[in-house]
C-alpha cells in the first residue's frame, strides 16, 4: 500500500547528482521500507509498553495505596526521565557515524530488561528506579529511530512518513491494553501475568529491529532510492538540494554543534512552542483516572480506557500527517493542541452522558495524531543530516521535561485542592500557552 515501485519514483538525476526540477515533484510518494520496518518494530513494543501503562495508575493508587500526588512523581519519571537522556541518545547515534539503528537497539532492549523487575518491586522507590531505567531506555532510543525515518523521507513526504510510523506504532497501543485487559479477567495474579508478558513481547521487538531494520555507517537506506546515512561525504539527499547537502557535510556531530542549533530562529521557536505546550499537557493516566471518577468506571474496565485514545490515534495519524504536508505543519500542530483543550473542558463540565468518555477519548486521540509526528516532521526541516537525530532530540527534551514538570504540578494541585480545580488550572494554562505559541509562528513557509 505504502511502498511504492522504485521504477516508477526514482528520479532523474543531473550530471551533479541533484533531483532535476522537472522530476523532482514526482519523487518518492510513497512511505520507504526502513519506516515500515520501525513501524513493526515499534508495534510490537508499544503492545509491551502499552500493557503496563493501561494497568500502572490502578495498580499503583488502588493496589499500592499511592497518594496522587505520589504518582504524580511516578508518572512524571514514568513519562519525562527519558528527557535526562534524549540528548545522548541523539548525540550517540550522530557521533557514531549514522548509527542510529544500534543506539536505538541499545534502548529497547534496556525498556524490555525493565519489564520483569516490576515483579520485584513494591513501594515507591524501587518502583521509581525501575520506571526511570525504563524511560532511559526510551529516551535512547526515540531520536535516532526518528532520524532513520526524517532521512529515509524526503521533505515532502515526512508528515505522511511519521503518520505512517505512529499509526503502526498506536496499532500497538490499541492491542496492548487490550492484552492487558484480558490476562487481568483470565489469570489470579493478574498484574504480575501482564509483567511476564509484556517483558516477551518486548524482546520479539528487539528482535525484529535486529534482523529487519538496515543500519551502518554510510549505509544505503532501503527504500530511499538514492539516500544514504550520514556518514559518506559526497552523500546526495534526493529533496534536499545540494544546500541541505552542504549544510549537512558543514554540520560536525559534536555536543556544542547540537546545541548551537538553537541558534536558527525556526528551531528555536518550535523548542519554546513545544516547551511551552508541554507544560499544561496533562499525562494520559490523569485523563483516564478523571475519566474513572467522572464516570464511576469500574476497575477491571479501566484498561480498556487507552483504547479509545488509541483508536483515534491510529485512524487520523496518516490522514492528518498527509494533511500537515499540504497545509502546514504548524497548523495542524496547533489544531491538535485545540482539540485537548476542547477534551479538558468537557471534562470541566456537568455533562455524564454516555457519549462522554467516547467524545474525550476521540479528542484525546485526535490531539496525538495532529502532534506526535507531526512535531518531528517540522523540525526535521530545520536539522541538517549529520546532526539530525540530535536536533531532533533537543524538541524532544524540551518537551520530555515539561511534562514531567507538568505531572508533578498536576499531582500536587490535585492532592491540595481536588481533580477538578487542577484540571482547572491546567486549561487556562493551556490555552495561555497555545495563544503564545500561535503568535510565534516558528515557519515562515509551507509549515507556517
Amino acid at each position: 500500500m505504502y511502498v511504492a515501485d522504485s521504477r516508477a519514483s526514482t528520479p532523474a538525476a543531473s550530471a551533479e547528482g541533484t533531483v532535476r526540477p522537472e522530476t523532482a515533484g514526482r519523487y518518492r510518494t510513497a512511505v520507504a521500507p526502513t519506516v515500515l520496518a520501525l513501524g513493526t518494530v515499534s508495534l510490537i513494543t508499544d503492545v509491551s509498553s502499552e500493557m503496563v501503562t493501561a494497568v500502572l495508575p490502578l495498580y499503583l493508587v488502588a493496589g499500592l495505596g499511592l497518594s496522587p500526588l505520589g504518582f504524580g512523581l511516578l508518572d512524571g519519571v514514568y513519562n519525562g526521565f527519558s528527557a535526562v537522556v534524549r540528548l545522548a541518545g541523539g548525540h550517540l547515534a550522530d557521533r557514531g557515524g549514522g548509527r542510529h539503528k544500534w543506539v536505538a537497539g541499545a534502548g529497547y532492549a534496556l525498556s524490555a530488561l525493565c519489564k520483569p523487575l516490576l515483579l520485584l518491586a513494591h513501594t515507591l522507590t524501587p518502583i521509581g528506579l525501575v520506571l526511570a531505567a525504563d524511560r532511559t531506555g526510551k529516551g535512547l532510543r526515540t531520536a535516532p529511530r526518528d532520524a532513520l525515518i526524517s532521512l529515509s523521507s524526503t521533505p515532502e513526504t515526512r508528515g505522511r512518513a511519521f503518520g505512517v510510523h505512529r499509526a503502526m506504532d498506536t496499532a500497538g497501543a490499541l492491542l496492548g491494553p487490550l492484552a492487558a485487559f484480558l490476562i487481568l479477567r483470565a489469570t489470579v495474579d493478574g498484574y504480575d501475568a501482564v509483567f511476564t508478558v509484556s517483558f516477551c513481547v518486548a524482546v520479539v521487538g528487539v528482535l525484529v529491529l535486529v534482523l529487519f531494520v538496515p543500519g551502518g555507517r554510510g549505509e544505503v537506506v532501503p527504500g530511499g532510492r538514492g539516500e544514504v546515512v550520514p556518514g559518506d561525504p559526497g552523500e546526495v539527499v534526493p529533496g534536499g538540494g545540494r544546500g541541505e547537502a552542504a549544510a549537512s557535510a558543514a554540520a560536525r556531530p559534536t555536543l556544542r554543534a547540537a546545541l548551537a542549533l538553537l541558534t536558527h530562529r525556526d528551531l528555536r521557536r518550535l523548542t519554546v512552542c513545544a516547551l511551552l505546550l508541554g507544560l499544561a499537557t496533562v499525562s494520559d493516566s490523569f485523563v483516564y483516572l478523571l475519566l474513572q471518577r467522572r464516570l464511576g468506571v469500574p476497575d477491571r474496565w479501566f484498561a480498556l480506557l487507552p483504547l479509545g485514545t488509541a483508536a483515534a490515534f491510529l485512524l487520523l495519524a496518516v490522514p492528518l500527517g498527509r494533511l500537515a504536508d499540504r497545509w502546514g505543519r504548524w497548523r495542524v500542530f496547533l489544531t491538535g493542541h485545540g482539540a485537548l483543550l476542547l477534551a479538558y473542558a468537557l471534562l470541566l463540565t456537568s455533562w455524564h452522558g454516555t457519549a462522554l468518555p467516547y467524545a474525550v477519548l476521540a479528542l484525546h486521540g485526535t490531539f496525538y495524531a495532529a502532534t506526535d509526528g507531526v512535531l518531528m516532521a517540522a523540525a526535521s526541516d530545520s536539522v541538517p543530516e549529520a546532526l539530525r537525530s540530535s536536533g531532533l532530540a533537543l524538541v524532544q527534551t524540551g518537551q520530555a521535561g515539561a511534562r514531567f514538570a507538568c505531572s508533578l504540578a498536576f499531582g500536587a494541585a490535585w492532592t491540595l485542592w481536588g481533580d477538578r480545580t487542577a484540571l482547572l488550572l491546567a486549561t487556562v494554562a493551556l490555552a495561555a500557552c497555545a495563544g503564545y505559541a500561535v503568535s510565534l509562528r516558528p515557519f515562515r513557509k509551507a509549515a507556517a
